[in-house]
């Protein structure tokens, strides 16, 4: 399979303590990797030394055949590469569609463009996008109106306006009721699906990451755990005593969520 996102040797240390050491990941086009452990494992400095939050102390990141080592966000963004957050970041104030219009104009570089009003521009594609995550019926709201369910969907629309070939995701479903959870990641399987798209993400909830992770690598204390298939990782017996907890119950199914 065609790699999207390749990180070798990745460190990053505060004050001496190696919070990432040593730990690569690969993400493969058309497959998802969910990045799970306990709280304190080092997920969200991973996380952030791949978006280009942070600069890593050692080791190299390489996304869609780029090394990217270093770059900020944005210049991220422009290759082809998507993010969404675990805090929502839409417009309150602007529609649902105006939102997805502004990510459009800004994925085809036209933000400083001095022609037509920019409610107008690529409204039939934001409509579209829209239609395909399940708001085009709110298209006209507010931003600030929705469910915060639905804004969880918006942000996805927005992430996928430039249509990346690697999508970041940092716990998409945070905050959201049980079905709402199920509902986002059978949408984000189904456009994995569609598009070949790359998906890595970090996620508590083990019902998506059991439910939708084509691989799972765990962290803990910084260093990989274990990496593998579902049903390889949750039956590990070194995860199940750092993180899931508990053994595995004859049936096969984790019931310590």
């Amino acid at each position: 399979m065609t790699p999207v996102l390749e990180a070798d040797g990745l460190v990053k240390a505060w004050g001496g303590v190696r919070a990432v050491d040593q730990v690569s990941i690969r993400v493969e086009a058309g497959r998802m990797l969910a990045l799970i452990g306990p709280n304190g494992a080092g997920k969200s400095t991973c996380f952030n030394l791949l978006n280009g939050e942070l600069a890593p102390d050692a080791g190299r990141v390489v996304m869609l055949g780029t090394e990217v080592t270093g770059w900020p966000p944005r210049r991220i963004r422009r290759l082809g590469v998507g993010r969404t957050f675990q805090i929502t970041e839409v417009f309150g104030s602007m529609t649902v569609r105006e939102n997805v219009q502004a990510a459009l104009i800004a994925a085809r570089r036209e933000s400083f463009r001095l022609f037509g009003r920019a409610d107008r521009r690529h409204m039939d594609d934001a409509n579209a996008l829209l239609d395909r995550i399940g708001l085009g019926e709110q298209a006209g709201r507010a931003a600030g109106e929705l469910a915060y369910g639905d804004v969880k969907r918006l942000e996805l629309a927005i992430a996928i306006a430039n249509r990346p070939k690697l999508l970041l995701m940092d716990e998409p479903t945070a905050g959201m009721a049980p079905a709402e959870r199920a509902g986002l990641m059978q949408l984000v399987s189904a456009l994995v699906r569609e598009t070949g798209m790359g998906v890595l993400f970090t996620e508590h909830d083990m019902d998506a990451v059991f439910g939708h992770a084509d691989r799972l690598m765990v962290l803990h204390r910084g260093r990989v755990l274990a990496e593998g298939r579902p049903d390889e990782v949750r039956t590990d017996p070194r995860v199940r005593e750092v993180y899931l907890g508990g053994a595995t119950p004859p049936d096969g199914r984790d019931k310590t969520r």
